[in-house]
């Protein structure tokens, strides 16, 4: 079994865990905004600054997912667990994902109860706190903004507490115009926007989550090229029985049945296997690769079998 294991896992680990490190804090201002906005939603009666606090609130338990599975992907493979806790991440962004699209339904059906009866809302204090609100998510998503683009738990993260900060500027925009205008509807057509455009993102994570959980082949890679690619090589005969799968989003897998046309020595197929490596890799981006030769033996030679 040629199972070679390089390409791109040199680099050090000497920095400190940014990420890690910026989800802590986001957590900590998310927990004292929380308060702020329960204490505030309960004296002033605005039901957008409670319904904001629970929003908070699944920040806060997201962002503690999130940053659970940081600290989990990182730690070593063992005999039970030979892949290590690389999944934890992709299995977070699934969970935020969901809870975000459930936020979001809870946000409209309250919205549109608020809709059906407006009430009179002491709005000094809903200004107040949504501004306080605002600047504390603010910061947050300044500090995750960067890491969201290159990983999919930092992405649910970043996206609770990019909602979490429009939903607070919604009730900021209520708050003035209740103040100065007694318009009390606003508050609630705000609020079901918000969880119209969380529905939209959290979705898109969910479908996104799940290809990985579920191992279907990365969009990017296309099997008939790759098979068609390692055929080339002498003296391979045909390729069959592949799999290819994200295990998360560094590391991409591939295993296969390679058909030889003679019965060539081991350190000849070393010798291919490491220009199927170099190929998949620099073509398709798989960095981990892992070939069955064979010579004459009887088994089904279609590229995709099911078991």
């Amino acid at each position: 079994m040629g199972h070679h294991h390089h390409h791109g896992h040199s680099h050090s680990h000497a920095h400190p865990d940014l990420k890690g490190r910026n989800l802590l804090i986001s957590i900590f201002l998310n927990i004292g905004i929380t308060l702020a906005q329960i204490v505030g939603g309960l004296l002033s009666g605005s039901l957008a600054l409670l319904s904001d606090a629970l929003h908070n609130f699944s920040d806060v338990l997201s962002l503690v997912i999130s940053y659970v599975a940081r600290r989990l992907g990182k730690k070593k493979a063992s005999n039970l667990k030979t892949f290590g806790y690389k999944r934890a991440e992709i299995l977070a962004a699934f969970i935020n994902a969901a809870t975000l699209v459930v936020v979001a339904i809870i946000l409209m059906k309250e919205a549109i109860e608020r809709l059906l009866e407006p009430q009179v809302i002491e709005s000094n204090l809903v200004i107040w706190l949504a501004l306080i609100a605002i600047a504390g998510n603010g910061f947050s998503v300044l500090l995750l903004k960067k890491d969201s683009e290159e990983n999919m738990n930092m992405k649910s993260a970043y996206l609770h507490l990019l909602t979490d900060m429009m939903a607070s500027v919604a009730v900021l925009i209520g708050g003035i115009l209740m103040k100065y205008f007694q318009i009390y509807w606003v508050d609630a057509i705000l609020t079901m926007i918000i969880g119209v455009y969380l529905i939209y993102m959290g979705y898109d994570l969910l479908k996104e989550s799940t290809k990985v959980l579920m191992l279907f082949t990365p969009k990017s890679v296309v099997i008939q090229d790759i098979v068609e690619s390692i055929c080339t090589i002498e003296p391979v005969k045909n390729v069959h029985h592949v799999h290819i799968w994200q295990l998360n989003e560094d590391e991409v897998h591939m295993e296969a049945h390679i058909d030889f046309k003679n019965d060539i020595r081991l350190s000849e197929f070393d010798e291919i296997l490491e220009k199927i490596e170099e190929h998949v890799y620099h073509k398709h981006g798989i960095n981990h690769v892992n070939i069955q030769p064979e010579f004459d033996k009887c088994d089904s030679k279609s590229i995709i079998v099911q078991d």
